[in-house]
């Protein structure tokens, strides 16, 4: 809340880490993520018990990876998706790989400005990373794993792809393109973290849905992979993918336009919300 590491109670309610542990973790975000594995130790243990609570104001909900030093983001993640593109979703070396750059993440009710009229929407499940990983198996790599939460790659598609090669990092790191949140769950919260069903609505119509359990590249696949290449290290993020119903694909081409409010759900994690308003010129 407001920049301030917080524990939420299944109930809604919230506790300040800072408070709660006496000065030991927090009140920082990204500082908790440096001591994740004394964090949880300290939560699963009952160190939150008895602490003052508080009501949770959604519209203070802030990033819940503030400082990430590396964001990753997965292209071509969904046979449906990889198929309305016109592509193959092929299990190659590596999957496609990019990045949306830091200064696009923002809070999980923040207004999406649109600098152009070809604003396309991906609802994303995003993962955390908790715990250092350099070339992690595939079966350890749920471990280096602090929580998911729900995300928004949005896109800019004019700039994706221009020039002789796409353009996806920038075209997809304008301001508030990569909202994340509302908050992190961990994965043993999750009702089955390998299979979660993913919907993101447009004033009201749906227009993505898919479950997490039909990515070509796992999560745990795409920590071990992604590890293997670049050491993750804690509170770096990671973007899965998105499925079919991206506006790009659709005929005629849907995009976002002023006024349009996206709601993107995450079973088991939650909702994020943004409505688009026209960008102010520089």
């Amino acid at each position: 809340m407001s920049g301030r590491a917080t524990v939420m109670r299944a109930s809604g309610v919230g506790i300040d880490v800072a408070t709660a542990s006496g000065g030991r973790f927090g009140p920082s975000v990204a500082e908790l993520y440096q001591q994740w594995s004394g964090f949880r130790q300290w939560v699963d243990s009952g160190g939150t018990a008895g602490a003052e609570e508080f009501a949770v104001d959604e519209s203070r909900l802030g990033l819940v990876a503030p400082q990430p030093e590396q964001v990753f983001a997965i292209g071509l993640n969904y046979l449906d998706h990889a198929a309305e593109s016109g592509m193959e979703a092929e299990r190659d070396v590596v999957p496609p790989t990019f990045t949306k750059f830091v200064s696009s993440l923002a809070g999980p009710f923040t207004p999406l400005p649109l600098p152009s009229g070809a604003v396309d929407w991906e609802i994303e499940l995003v993962a955390i990373i908790g715990e250092p990983a350099d070339a992690v198996s595939v079966a350890d790599a749920w471990s280096h794993v602090a929580g998911v939460c729900v995300g928004q790659d949005y896109s800019e598609r004019t700039v994706q792809s221009a020039g002789p090669v796409p353009q996806f990092s920038l075209g997809k790191s304008y301001a508030g393109f990569g909202p994340i949140g509302p908050w992190l769950v961990t994965p043993d919260e999750l009702p089955d973290r390998d299979d979660l069903e993913l919907v993101c609505e447009i004033n009201g119509e749906q227009v993505q849905k898919g479950r997490t359990s039909a990515m070509v590249w796992s999560l745990p696949e795409l920590v071990s992979v992604l590890s293997a290449i670049c050491p993750l290290r804690p509170g770096d993020v990671i973007f899965t993918g998105t499925p079919a119903g991206v506006g790009a694909a659709r005929n005629p081409k849907r995009f976002l336009s002023p006024g349009d409010v996206v709601v993107s759900r995450i079973e088991g994690v939650g909702e994020i919300r943004q409505e688009c308003r026209a960008a102010v010129p520089a």
